[in-house]
């Protein structure tokens, strides 16, 4: 036993080893690093498809209403022709405006539909690409199918998780429930008819008349297309859709969007 310099007992007994400190291994590294890439793995994961879907869907219907809002406020009525008093009122069939075509990712539209709430309002972009329409716009139009209003196919893709998921409940639509395109001159009110689940490599659904090759169309269709099942892309969900009816912008919003369900 060694004394300190008042005849006290020292704190160390040299007469014991010292004990040797523990070593770390190369496992041990790789199993810490394993641990903390697993944790922010999770921590991407909860945000991917929970707080951040919520956040980036906000984010769209905002997008999607101010788009909206400034169609309404840039519009100009124009002033209807005078009719004499003794002259009757004829109902005037509006056929619908038909668009040009557009560019990679320029936003020409915003989907409304009653069935996914009353502040579901999506925009609408040309292209499908992930990069640059899908996941930060919202949904995408097909290059090469038609327009809204237009005979043929107008086919649409959106994702159904992720990026503000706007067409997650694609598989809760019912026959005969509205699907509202507006763009800068109006409304065109589309009527969903049926699902369908098809192979990834399934391009038919996108053809003039969906599934049917060699076909003129003679209807006005339309097709939104999204991943099944959820958090999967081994399938496409296929919900379509018939056109109803164009709602010119004097004439104020359809009746669609504040019918009861």
């Amino acid at each position: 036993m060694v004394t300190d310099a008042g005849g006290g007992a020292s704190l160390r007994d040299e007469s014991r080893p010292a004990r040797p400190r523990r070593r770390t291994s190369f496992v041990g590294v790789i199993g810490e690093i394993l641990i903390t890439a697993g944790a922010i793995t999770l921590l991407y994961v909860v945000w991917q498809l929970w707080i951040g879907d919520v956040i980036y869907g906000a984010e769209r219907n905002a997008s999607g209403n101010e788009l909206s809002q400034t169609w309404a406020q840039e519009f100009t009525p124009e002033t209807p022709p005078s009719i004499a008093p003794d002259q009757p009122e004829t109902p005037v069939q509006v056929e619908p405006v038909i668009i040009a075509e557009p560019a990679d990712a320029e936003q020409f539209g915003v989907m409304r539909v009653p069935r996914f709430g009353a502040d579901y309002a999506f925009p609408i972009a040309g292209g499908v690409s992930r990069a640059r329409t899908l996941d930060p716009i919202g949904i995408g139009h097909y290059p090469g199918t038609a327009m809204p209003g237009e005979v043929g196919n107008f086919a649409l893709a959106a994702h159904r998780t992720t990026w503000g998921k706007p067409f997650n409940r694609i598989a809760d639509l019912h026959i005969g429930d509205a699907i509202v395109v507006e763009t800068q001159g109006g409304w065109y009110t589309y009527r969903f008819r049926t699902l369908e689940y098809v192979t990834p490599d399934e391009v038919e659904v996108l053809l003039p008349v969906p599934q049917a090759a060699g076909i003129p169309a003679g209807t006005k269709y339309i097709t939104l297309t999204s991943c099944s099942p959820m958090f999967a892309m081994t399938e496409r969900i296929i919900a379509y859709g018939v056109f109803e009816s164009y709602t010119p912008r004097d004439a104020g919003p359809p009746a669609a969007l504040s019918e009861e369900l």
